[in-house]
């Protein structure tokens, strides 16, 4: 597939930017898996956004993740998007753009938004809408320390491949609570994947595949 088909194959399949919305809908969440912690009735969530970028290599596309930084008060060392809140009178595509600059230093020149996937409502009370972007090639990092610990990335084969998408589970406040997750070996060093960052991967998948829900 060359790198236009890609492209259009990804905007055929995501919502418009201009339907953006900080508040919109979210249609998958934590609690997909977990229905019985779900909280009763409308909650107000707090708006943020990510980016997802998708990086041309040779091998074939690739997604930049990173680490959060192990200082940081939630979330410590999790696998994310360069993302976050999204701030008063800011649209979702700039504030996804504006926090990849802040964390990892992506320049908003090098990054073309393609679209947007569904909402992700996660257990904390956000709203996270995922912005899909093809970032051109060279670029420069320069990570922001009190945020990320590293920057990698990781086949877009390999995300888009279910066979790597795992249900895992835990114990949290006295009982299992489960999610999706992903191993990638990056060179021999595990880089795994789970929670809302790997729900968001997997809700982009299927609607790249149309692939139904598994019963659960």
């Amino acid at each position: 597939m060359t790198d236009p088909e890609f492209e259009q194959q990804l905007k055929s399949v995501l919502d418009p930017l201009s339907t953006a919305e900080p508040n919109g809908p979210a249609h998958t969440s934590d609690f997909d898996l977990n229905p019985e912690i779900r909280p009763g009735g409308a909650r107000r969530l707090k708006p943020a956004a990510v980016l997802v970028p998708i990086i041309m290599r040779e091998a074939g596309p690739a997604v930049l993740l990173t680490r959060r930084a192990d200082t940081l008060n939630s979330h410590t060392g999790q696998v994310a998007f360069p993302g976050g809140r999204i701030d008063p009178g800011e649209g979702v595509v700039g504030a996804a753009l504006r926090e990849a600059r802040e964390e990892v230093g992506l320049d908003a020149g090098r990054i073309r938004p393609l679209g947007l996937s569904d909402g992700y409502e996660t257990g904390t009370g956000f709203c996270v809408t995922p912005v899909v972007a093809m970032v051109d090639t060279p670029f420069e990092l320069k990570l922001n320390p009190d945020e990320v610990a590293l920057a990698f990335e990781t086949p877009w084969d390999f995300l888009m491949d279910t066979g790597n998408h795992r249900r895992e589970s835990m114990v949290w406040n006295g009982a299992e609570r489960w999610f999706w997750a992903m191993r990638w070996d990056d060179l021999g060093a595990e880089r795994y994947i789970w929670g809302a960052t790997a729900g968001m991967i997997r809700r982009l998948q299927q609607r790249l595949t149309a692939a139904p829900e598994p019963a659960k």
